[in-house]
Parts: C-alpha cells; structure tokens; sequence
C-alpha cells in the first residue's frame, strides 16, 4: 500500500497557467491493486500560496467531481504534492461506503488530468 498520502489530504499539480486542486478521500487495495479515491475542485490557482489560503477557506472551494476512483497507474501519470489535510466530511466518507456497496463500482484506468479535461 501506498503511504505517501493519506485520506483527508489536498493535492496539487501544475498546468501550463497555474495549479489544480484535489482531496484524496481514501487509498485502498482490491484485486487488482492500489485504488486512489478523489474529489477535484472547479478552481485553478496561480501559486500555491493562494492554494494554502483556499484550503484555509475551505468554504470558498466548490467540487468539480465529488468522487472518482482511479487505478494506481492513473494516479501516478500525473505528479502530485501534498499541501495541507483536514478530516473528511461526513459526506465524503459516505461516497466512499456508496461506492463500496456498489456490485457495479467502476475504477477508472484515465488520468485526473484526462477526467477533470485539464491539461
């Protein structure tokens, strides 16, 4: 398993104009490896100061994609760094116990980069 991150951390990685944002809301194994759980957020932020803030502000954030989960492969075709932490919501923690309980779960093998249409 995979312990660099941990549930409840933002992420960050660069585009060509500035930062994206993410939470990671899990990192599991299942049969067919590591599975990394994310919520991306709508805003781009020039540095990552202005990251830091946001974070601070969290009310100030809005979601893009609730929850995605993604093959261990996807997650390591884009460079991520960690930039703070905060507990999962209620909400959060629930999307992940939903798509536990769902026989069709879906793990996606395409980039947060290529699902979120950023680049």
């Amino acid at each position: 398993m995979d312990n660099r991150f941990k549930a409840g951390d933002y992420l960050f990685f660069q585009l060509e104009a500035g930062f994206a944002l993410l939470k990671l809301l899990a990192v599991e194994n299942d049969e067919s490896g590591i599975v990394w759980h994310l919520a991306t957020f709508n805003e781009l932020f020039p540095d990552a100061g202005s990251i830091e803030q946001a974070i601070e502000n969290n009310s100030s954030l809005t979601i893009a994609v609730p929850h995605v989960a993604i093959t261990d492969r996807a997650f390591e075709s884009t460079q991520v760094s960690d930039i703070g932490n905060m507990p999962l919501t209620d909400e959060e923690s629930d999307l992940i116990n939903k798509w536990k309980a769902d026989p069709n779960r879906k793990v996606s093998d395409r980039s947060i980069r290529l699902i979120t249409g950023l680049r």
